[in-house]
């Protein structure tokens, strides 16, 4: 077990680890949300378009991939107005950050279908895995989680100005810890204390920052998704649940759970390899569904994940369970 272990958790490709990775946008972006995150709504939403405009302005690269990205999703060619609505959507949730980092008290609700499944694990206490993408509202669940009694280590990437998570992070305090993926010297150590605590582990699927990829059907065509994930569950024996946040309209989040996985140690690793792949492109038919239903709130300003080379896909779209 231990070589599996340092096997797995060594395998990072940051590509450069030595570089100081930043968020995209202007210097002043974060202190500008807060300066006027605390307006009334007449006042800030002016403010908050006027930003908008600045923001696509002032990002040609991650404009460019948002126009790729809706190209993809939308019936017809993206216009500006659909670039500037993706860029909207975003910046009102880094606002819903910052405020829940301040300290106001985030709404939630859970949606009925896999609701079951989602309340006997949490009230359970088992430790488990939580997976879920740069989607709506989802990027908030790992700290929503520390309010049912959960102990989180959430695994992310490091980057020199995220207020907003600082602020989150010292909100949280004691219920939630992060493991930074490109601190490469430390993620083993800091993986294998956040298990012996009995912490759960809290990751965001869909960026490759893991040479552990596999091909999946997702917008059309087979691209290459972490699955690192499932590695860690058929190696500590831990349950996997992944979720989607959604905006309710109303200023809270529904919280949308995919049915549970868990490894069987008698069916030996391969074979939970397999009912994992099974398992996540049904995720992903799910996630590509809520995906085309709510386009903007697709929050990856990057390249969609690249198509494999050469390689057979581990499971037909046809063939996944729904979720």
């Amino acid at each position: 077990m231990a070589r599996n272990w340092r096997r797995l958790v060594v395998d990072v490709d940051m590509n450069d680890t030595a570089t100081r990775r930043r968020n995209p946008g202007p210097t002043w972006g974060f202190r500008f949300l807060l300066a006027v995150q605390r307006l009334p709504r007449p006042l800030l939403r002016p403010l908050l378009m006027a930003g908008t405009a600045v923001a696509v302005g002032l990002m040609p690269v991650e404009r460019g991939y948002s126009r790729a990205y809706l190209a993809h999703v939308l019936p017809r060619r993206p216009r500006w107005r659909d670039v500037w609505r993706h860029f909207s959507t975003y910046l009102e949730f880094l606002l819903l950050r910052l405020r829940v980092g301040g300290g106001e008290a985030p709404r939630v609700a859970l949606d009925p279908e896999n609701s079951e499944a989602f309340e006997t694990l949490i009230q359970s206490g088992e430790p488990a895995l939580f997976g879920t993408f740069h989607f709506g509202h989802s990027d908030l669940l790992g700290f929503l989680l520390s309010a049912r009694d959960r102990r989180v280590a959430m695994i992310r990437l490091r980057v020199t100005n995220a207020d907003d998570t600082a602020m989150l992070e010292q909100q949280f305090a004691g219920a939630v810890s992060f493991i930074w993926v490109n601190q490469p010297e430390d993620l083993i150590f800091a993986l294998k204390a956040a298990v012996e605590r009995g912490d759960s582990l809290a990751m965001q699927c869909d960026r490759l920052f893991t040479s552990k990829a596999e091909a999946f059907h997702f917008l059309g065509v087979r691209r290459l998704f972490p699955f690192t994930i499932y590695h860690l569950a058929v190696l500590f024996g831990r349950p996997v649940m992944f979720c989607f946040g959604l905006p309710d309209g109303v200023g809270g989040t529904r919280v949308c759970a995919a049915p549970l996985f868990r490894p069987d140690p008698a069916l030996g690793r391969e074979e939970n390899f397999r009912r994992g792949r099974s398992h996540f492109q049904a995720v992903l038919a799910r996630l590509e569904a809520l995906v085309r239903a709510y386009p903007t709130l697709w929050f990856n300003f990057i390249p969609l994940n690249p198509e494999p080379e050469s390689q057979p896909a581990p499971i037909s779209p046809g063939s996944a369970a729904r979720v």
